[in-house]
């Protein structure tokens, strides 16, 4: 019987170009290459394949632990990892298919394959010795340069209390506050004055990157909350 032979690198840039059109018919950007997620990606292949182990953290590491040692600066980075046997071999296309296609049709891969806010990609593969084994690692990364910036401008004389993603924070009477994010989040304001008797707002929205939000004075003791994308200096800087 003859055993089919795919060409791994070839496979590679396969698994990319089928992920880049499965994110198309989503409506989602394409994701690039990059050369240091695909050292990490490989990396992981061959320690999968000389080890016959099989788990995200089979060396010990967790992915992120493995980009961040093959160089990669992330705010967002995931993995996918795929094992495909088959006695007969494997056409290249068909290895990449495969792999690609049972991603798809796990939640947890599907969501890492259609996750909205990454935009590079890294694949290897690796056989194993003496099997018609392969093992393929898939990552996505948005790295730490795309970091997205918004601004929160106090121009009440009371403090604010928000919270962003989550997050309890602050802002002083005539504060500015520029946060530092991956991946647009909630922004809450909850309360301009002291805790229990200041004035509740009901100000909620999904910062964006170059959003500024203006907290400012309403006629009868309100509070007006403007948002645009105008920037404003900042004199004081949270990092998440």
């Amino acid at each position: 019987m003859t055993v089919l032979t795919p060409d791994i690198l070839q496979a590679e840039i396969a698994i990319v170009e089928l992920t880049n059109a499965f994110r198309a018919e989503q409506k989602l950007s394409p994701v690039t290459v990059d050369a240091k997620l695909t050292e990490a990606a490989r990396a992981y292949a061959r320690f999968l394949a000389a080890s016959d182990l099989f788990s995200h953290t089979a060396d010990g590491r967790r992915h992120s632990d493995r980009a961040t040692s093959a160089g990669y600066r992330y705010c967002i980075v995931t993995e996918n990892l795929s094992l495909n046997l088959d006695s007969r071999g494997f056409e290249t296309r068909q290895l990449a298919r495969d792999a690609v296609e049972g991603w798809k049709e796990s939640p947890g891969h599907r969501r890492n394959l259609v996750t909205p806010h990454v935009t590079e990609i890294g694949v290897g593969i690796a056989k194993v010795r003496g099997e018609e084994k392969y093992l393929s690692v898939q990552l996505f990364g948005r790295p730490e340069t795309l970091k997205y910036e918004f601004k929160i401008q106090n121009g009440l004389t009371d403090r604010v209390t928000y919270t962003f993603s989550g997050q309890s924070h602050e802002a002083s009477p005539r504060e500015v506050i520029t946060h530092n994010a991956c991946t647009p989040d909630p922004l809450v304001f909850e309360r301009a004055g002291p805790p229990l008797l200041g004035r509740r707002l009901s100000g909620r929205y999904l910062a964006r990157d170059g959003d500024l939000f203006t907290l400012r004075p309403a006629p009868g003791g309100g509070v007006i909350i403007d948002v645009s994308s105008k920037p404003q200096p900042a004199r004081a800087t949270l990092n998440r």
